[in-house]
């Protein structure tokens, strides 16, 4: 029983359409067991490419996915060097400040930087063997 002061709209009960398979027949035919010639090999075709079609997809995806993880390991393989190169840049800055530390050490008592002959191109080896440690 309708209800007399309702706002929602009556729906009103119209013809479904007739489908009809690809060669102009209604579909009824084809509920009725009489298929529309043709359909049936059609139908297998679509089945085969729908088939090639989602094997293709898994493959790409596939190897989409083998690329992405290939990607993954490089990007790791890189870090792990990146943080190696980093440490050998480190203890290689230690070692020069270190040397650089000896080295104005050294040149504050070195006898070769006071002597007056220092433009003589062969050092002799006795002046030599007062600067190298012992």
């Amino acid at each position: 029983m309708p209800r007399p002061h309702s706002n929602e709209p009556r729906l009103a009960l119209l013809p479904i359409p007739r489908r009809s398979c690809r060669f102009g027949r209604p579909m009824s035919h084809v509920f009725r067991g009489q298929e529309c010639a043709g359909s049936h090999e059609e139908d297998d075709k679509k089945v085969r490419r729908r088939e090639k079609n989602r094997v293709a997809a898994q493959r790409s995806r596939k190897k989409q996915t083998q690329k992405a993880d290939k990607l993954h390991e490089e990007y790791e393989s890189l870090e792990q060097e990146n943080t190696s190169l980093k440490k050998e840049i480190g203890k290689l800055t230690d070692e020069m400040k270190h040397l650089s530390e000896v080295l104005k050490d050294h040149e504050k008592i070195c006898p070769l930087l006071h002597c007056t002959m220092n433009f003589v191109t062969v050092p002799r080896p006795d002046a030599l063997s007062s600067c190298l440690p012992r």
